[in-house]
């Protein structure tokens, strides 16, 4: 070994006796603050996805054959489009929660189960702003008095495609988002197994049942609090657990 070699391995570790003492590697600043981003992120998604569904599903009647009650009504109405406007800042919580995941992960990324990561999370996030978009448009054209026969072939229309588009497509891209979540956090630990697998039955009722209790849909979104959740109590464990240390 040449004299430059040996001063640049000299710099880097010491010696202490027969036996070679290096020097743990600090935690960059990135991988810090990134699960930090992700589970403020998925709270903020959670939180706005609950409240919005809450009302919507308050305001707006499941049984199909009665249709025109939250749009005659002036104060179902202005509930259903306060739940309208907080649809997309649920889908940017989303789509950040999805980006900084993404960005913790690295190199550990599994390239099948990422591509169906994000696949079904830009999907997910498309089929709620298509509803949300249709529920906005029949607000306003009620609004204005365009929609005057409650047997309307555009109501029918706009709530089967409500329908369809949120508690169908929706609701299915959210179970598959959920499987391929809990497939990457059991391989790269970022959450507890229980939560994965707690995820993986989740996502078999979003897939497999198909009813008409529409309060189903709140699963997708309390499971993510609950992740989210989980991986800001671990952060602050270990950043406490290192101050300790030092």
């Amino acid at each position: 070994m040449s004299g430059g070699e040996e001063n640049d391995t000299n710099s880097n570790r010491g010696t202490a006796g027969n036996y070679t003492v290096t020097a743990p590697a600090k935690p960059s600043r990135q991988q810090t603050l990134a699960p930090r981003g992700a589970a403020i992120a998925g709270v903020i998604f959670s939180l706005l996805m609950i409240v919005g569904m809450g009302i919507a599903r308050s305001a707006v009647p499941s049984d199909l054959t009665q249709p025109d009650v939250w749009l005659t009504d002036p104060d179902r109405r202005a509930a259903v489009r306060l739940a309208l406007y907080l649809v997309p800042f649920a889908g940017i919580a989303f789509l950040w929660f999805m980006g900084v995941l993404r960005d913790r992960l690295g190199e550990l990324e599994d390239r099948f189960f990422a591509t169906v990561f994000l696949g079904s999370g830009l999907l997910f996030v498309a089929c709620l702003f298509g509803a949300a978009a249709i529920s906005g448009a029949l607000i306003e054209v009620a609004a204005a008095g365009n929609l005057r026969s409650p047997d309307s072939a555009t109501l029918y229309f706009g709530r089967r495609a409500i329908d369809a588009l949120l508690n169908l497509f929706a609701m299915k891209m959210a179970g598959v988002f959920m499987i391929s979540t809990c497939t990457i956090g059991l391989r790269s630990a970022i959450f507890p197994r229980w939560i994965a697998f707690a995820g993986y039955a989740c996502a078999l009722v979003l897939l497999l049942v198909i009813a008409n209790w529409k309060w189903i849909q709140l699963v997708f979104p309390l499971w993510m609090l609950l992740v989210s959740m989980q991986i800001l109590l671990a952060e602050f464990r270990s950043r406490h657990a290192g101050e300790a240390a030092v």
